[in-house]
């Protein structure tokens, strides 16, 4: 088959689409239709796998250098098993050294470049592979974004075959190279789930450690390297534990070692008609508790849910010799919900005219234009302290509000009048700008930056009544000075907006805690970019377990808003409508609830799931959620 004038110019080799299921089996009787029997309902199962595959096509005898650069990289966007199409195109001692497991993502895909070498008899080929990188996917099948130029070369060689010399590649770089169109259509996003360490439940209020979400990128079809589809690969990736980013602050209750042990020939897990899964395990973990066991289960249970969207029935964990480790159906793994100690807020809060701390219902069921806001009790909804920014705790029982001039933090109860209360945290820098930054709470404590450049802070005051005490910042800041910050439910990991030569910029920090709960020794560690794509970063809210919401512009671009996952990819998520001149967002984790934000133009604006933005209030600031 002869090749295709394709995207940039370039030539392309074409590949096949095969498409599996009734459209294939026609003539056998699948699409025909059942005349009698009883009407059943049917339970949506997540049944693994797609049922589109695509194929690379294997060169042709007498291929030209070209074709053989193009081919291969078609071919790396297939579904072989093993990627046998893909390695057809190569030596066999290149074929043995590639290692597809790691993925380069382009914005636009490589584009290769002919660069022959000076060979007297034609016997070698260099091509360049060049490209604006976007993002690197590694090994644990952690995503990480990159705002880099691409440069690689494909070094080609002729070699003897059954028709004579033929050209293969020889050198190439390791890993997938993947245009972000074809890695979007390839892989998805889902969130393991392990416990937070270091966050105990007296300082949380809850029943059990902190669920926190991992998100890794899996394959949406058949693996080509080891034919499990994504259910079984998702498993197995929560298996081997947390991403390396994350690892230092959650653990895993399945014991080091635990590995899925299917039959021998079986590559995939199925659910059964009820939507239960059985998860077969090897002997590292035949001989843990109930309890233990209970904490696995709801692991998978939360990881799975995550991938499927389905109401997962049950999850049964089976020993080595697959008699029944434990079961945890559906309903008891809400004890272990990685939102339970926050759960969906009463209220909706933002700042009047009069700068006092207001509240409107908050309810899932209720988000339209027409109630009316109200003061909250005490000193914050009196108007005793007039007030520039402000963050209420997930308990929803006590504020804090930064004053007019952000010299003072005050933290005071919402639910009970009382007298103002000498600030907890009070700032020198010289105008308001360089001091306090707006606060955030976690499950338990609160946050807040000082911005004086003469003495910039990261402060936390445990359960929000403690003395300050100042965070250190390990690495990653590298001179850039804190401007605002969120903190995830969780409490173990920060969203920073940073300043550093007048860009603002996101990166997501990892919050380590060390020693006794009432001693404990907190920094942040391990800063990355989250949003390197954009040139300015305005405002930032968590949104869930692992997303963020982002109101900021790229290099030469309009405002905008947008959903990105905590690992920097952007969120599948329906893309969120624009507002005018938005200096704030607010999120909760309940995704039912709507966004709200501050509109130079329009005022406190609100968006319920499915409509527009609407204004509640023409005149306010500081929107928030509890958090």
């Amino acid at each position: 088959m002869g090749t295709e004038r394709g995207r940039g110019g370039r030539w392309r080799v074409p590949r096949t689409t095969v498409l599996l299921g009734c459209a294939g089996l026609l003539l056998t009787g699948c699409a025909s239709m059942p005349d009698s029997g009883d009407v059943e309902a049917v339970e949506a199962s997540p049944r693994g796998d797609s049922q589109v595959r695509v194929y690379g096509m294997a060169p042709r005898k007498g291929a030209q250098p070209n074709e053989i650069v193009e081919g291969f990289l078609e071919a790396m966007t297939g579904d072989d098993p093993q990627f046998a199409t893909a390695r057809k195109y190569l030596t066999k001692k290149a074929s043995k050294a590639w290692d597809p497991t790691q993925v380069t993502v382009l914005d636009d895909g490589p584009v290769p470049q002919d660069q022959r070498a000076n060979d007297r008899e034609g016997g070698a080929y260099t091509y360049a592979l060049t490209g604006k990188k976007v993002a690197e996917v590694n090994e644990q099948r952690a995503y990480r974004p990159v705002n880099s130029s691409y440069h690689e070369t494909l070094h080609l060689t002729r070699q003897d075959g059954p028709d004579g010399k033929e050209w293969r590649i020889d050198g190439l770089p390791q890993g997938l190279v993947l245009g972000e169109s074809d890695f979007e259509r390839i892989y998805r996003s889902v969130n393991k789930y392990y416990f937070a360490s270091g966050t105990s439940s007296e300082r949380t209020g809850a029943a059990h450690p902190w669920m926190v979400a991992d998100p890794v990128y899996v394959r949406k079809r058949m693996d080509p390297q080891t034919q499990m589809d994504q259910v079984t690969q998702t498993v197995e990736a929560l298996l081997s534990g947390p991403t390396n980013w994350l690892k230092p602050v959650v653990g895993s209750s399945f014991p080091s070692g635990t590995a899925l042990k299917l039959d021998e020939g079986a590559k995939s897990l199925a659910f059964d008609d009820r939507n239960a899964l059985k998860v077969p395990l090897n002997d590292k973990a035949s001989n843990v508790g109930q309890k233990r066991c209970r904490e696995m289960a709801a692991q998978l249970l939360f990881t799975l849910r995550d991938l499927t969207s389905y109401r997962i029935g049950q999850v049964e964990l089976q020993r080595s010799d697959g008699s029944t480790l434990c079961v945890l159906g559906g309903d008891q793994a809400e004890d272990f919900a990685p939102e339970r100690a926050s759960g969906s807020p009463d209220y909706q809060y933002f700042l009047d005219t009069k700068q006092r701390l207001v509240r409107m219902v908050g309810s899932t069921e209720n988000t339209g234009d027409d109630e009316e806001a109200e003061p909250v009790p005490g000193p914050l909804g009196s108007g005793e302290r007039r007030l520039s920014a402000v963050a209420v705790a997930r308990s929803e029982r006590h504020a804090a509000g930064v004053s007019q001039d952000a010299r003072a933090l005050y933290v005071a109860s919402i639910v009970s009048d009382g007298e103002p209360e000498e600030p907890a945290v009070t700032s020198s820098g010289k105008g308001e700008k360089d001091r306090l930054s707006a606060p955030s709470w976690d499950g338990g404590d609160l946050w807040v930056a000082d911005r004086d450049p003469r003495g910039p802070r990261l402060l936390r005051l445990a359960g929000g009544a403690d003395e300050a005490k100042e965070v250190t910042v390990v690495d990653g800041l590298d001179g850039a000075r804190i401007e605002a910050l969120k903190v995830s439910a969780d409490g173990v990991r920060i969203a920073l907006l940073v300043t550093e030569d007048g860009r603002t910029t996101l990166k997501l920090g990892r919050i380590e805690r060390r020693g006794p709960e009432d001693e404990a020794e907190v920094s942040v560690t391990d800063l990355r970019p989250i949003a390197p794509q954009m040139e300015e970063v305005t405002a930032v809210s968590w949104a869930g377990r692992s997303r963020l919401v982002v109101v900021g512009r790229e290099s030469g671009g309009v405002q905008q808003l947008r959903y990105l996952q905590t690992d920097g990819s952007t969120s599948d998520a329906q893309s969120v409508p624009g507002a005018n001149q938005v200096t704030t967002v607010a999120s909760a984790d309940d995704d039912r609830l709507p966004l709200l934000a501050h509109s130079l133009e329009d005022g406190i604006v609100r968006l319920p799931p499915g409509a527009n933005w609407k204004t509640v209030a023409s005149k306010g600031s500081s929107p928030v959620y509890p958090g």
